[in-house]
């Protein structure tokens, strides 16, 4: 039987652990010959991480998800710098600059575009950067000079850490944002007051509930109500939109994304969506989770792994990848003790650059925001992750003085049951990287490469680089 052809449209980091995860599942390609199309010249990189890079805590290359020899090894028909740029549904192909492409099915990965407010005088260019890819890191970089002034469009996850990761290089950062406080996506007034109080503190400016209305090259943005913010860089972190126009001029099913069902298929059952590009009724948008998640559900049907496999949705975690900053969120956040269902325990210490809350349904964390309190964010992510009864002291959990039962008080990290989980976005636990370091993975890259760990939002990094440590001293 000949292998299936099937193409992955995008190779950002949903197409590529795409491909990852059906090469785990086929190795030899016997059961599925595997195109993948990026638009990109480079290879496939994460996105997430690209704030460090900004902040010089990365390198470029150390972001990257695969090496050149990536596809040759993996037998991957890999087109770099190549766009689809049409969908044939009728003869199973799509369109590219080399000429068609067949498949017998076809996977959307076209991930999402940034969002340009419309503001009189902004345009893309050498003074005006959306901050969403490896290029655009580049253009930051060679721009924003220490002591320069920068504007950045955004007070949400993104702008942050853009702001934080420029500041942290000595420019001048005034973040401009339409809200009344930053992040509101995913943190209450509370918390994003502490935190917008804590960035203040290491160099970052906010102007809220402003706009801008024009931009002045060479002056900077002027706002709604007149004042100039000065910028020689104006950074765009205002949002993304789902990237989806080929998938409506093939007539596929689109709002605010391409529609999908459990089994990543749209209306067309030759075709699939992940990612930023696909709308799912459970999928948070925005975070790298629910694409790892799918990508695993879509290479067991695409290779006949497992039919049953099905993707039923994503509980959001949110981490700030910020220097000197600690926020995870997690659920439903923005509950208040008005609601005569949930039990809501906050602690807020502005001055100490700290906002604890639990929401708590049944005994049972739905929801939480850890700012500054890193080992209660440790604590409760597992509370809300393994859905374990908390203990009578709640506010020990919330401060992070309590562990779930069966987890003995850890000195460190590295003192974990096997069974604890160190990478969320990769489901890694510490036995994981145990086997894998005895498997001869003997430091933090190596077991990166093995398990995935830190790939993902890389929150865990120093987590693994602590078993790593506890691992070589045994």
């Amino acid at each position: 039987m000949s292998a299936r052809p099937v193409v992955i449209a995008g190779y950002g980091m949903a197409g590529a652990r795409l491909a990852d995860e059906i090469r785990r599942r086929d190795p030899a390609g016997e059961r599925v010959r595997l195109t993948v199309v990026g638009a990109e010249p480079h290879p496939a990189y994460n996105r997430v991480l690209l704030s460090s890079v900004v902040a010089g805590g990365l390198s470029a290359e150390m972001v990257r998800l695969h090496d050149e020899g990536w596809a040759a090894r993996t037998s991957v028909d890999l087109r770099l710098d190549t766009a689809v740029t049409a969908i044939d549904r009728r003869n199973r192909c799509v369109e590219t600059k080399s000429g068609p492409v067949p498949y017998d099915a076809l996977v959307l990965a076209t991930g999402a575009a940034p969002w340009l407010p419309p503001v009189e005088g902004l345009e893309p260019g050498p003074d005006v950067v959306a901050f969403r890819t490896l290029d655009d890191c580049a253009r930051i970089l060679d721009a924003a000079r220490p002591g320069a002034p920068v504007a950045v469009l955004g007070g949400g996850l993104l702008g942050l850490e853009a702001a934080r990761g420029l500041a942290g290089r000595g420019a001048n950062v005034t973040v401009v944002h339409p809200r009344r406080h930053v992040m509101e996506r995913q943190l209450d007034a509370g918390a994003g007051r502490v935190l917008a109080r804590r960035l203040a503190e290491l160099g970052v400016t906010f102007r809220f509930e402003a706009t801008a209305a024009r931009y002045l090259p060479g002056d900077g943005l002027k706002l709604d109500d007149g004042t100039l913010v000065p910028a020689d860089l104006v950074v765009v972190a205002a949002g993304v939109r789902p990237e989806t126009a080929l998938a409506e001029a093939a007539g596929l099913a689109v709002d605010r994304g391409v529609l999908v069902d459990d089994l990543l298929r749209t209306n067309d059952g030759r075709i699939h969506a992940l990612g930023d590009c696909a709308r799912h009724a459970n999928a948070p948008a925005g975070l790298v989770q629910p694409a790892w998640e799918q990508a695993s559900v879509l290479a067991d049907l695409l290779t006949g792994a497992d039919t049953a496999a099905r993707y039923r949705g994503t509980t959001a975690v949110t981490r700030l990848k910020a220097r000197d900053v600690d926020l995870t969120a997690v659920g439903e956040t923005h509950v208040t003790s008005e609601d005569a269902g949930a039990d809501v325990l906050t602690f807020d210490d502005p001055s100490g650059g700290r906002y604890g809350k639990l929401v708590i349904r049944g005994n049972r964390v739905t929801g939480a925001i850890l700012l500054g309190l890193p080992d209660a964010a440790a604590t409760v992510t597992q509370f809300h992750d393994r859905g374990i009864p908390l203990p009578d002291d709640r506010l020990a959990v919330l401060l992070g003085r309590a562990l779930p039962a069966g987890t003995p008080a850890a000195a460190s990290p590295a003192d974990l049951p096997a069974s604890a989980l160190i990478c969320r976005c990769n489901a890694v636990t510490k036995g994981r990287l145990v086997d894998a370091w005895r498997g001869g993975a003997t430091d933090v890259a190596a077991l990166a490469r093995v398990t995935r760990a830190t790939t993902g939002c890389g929150g865990c990094r120093d987590t693994v680089g602590a078993v790593a440590d506890w691992l070589a001293a045994q």
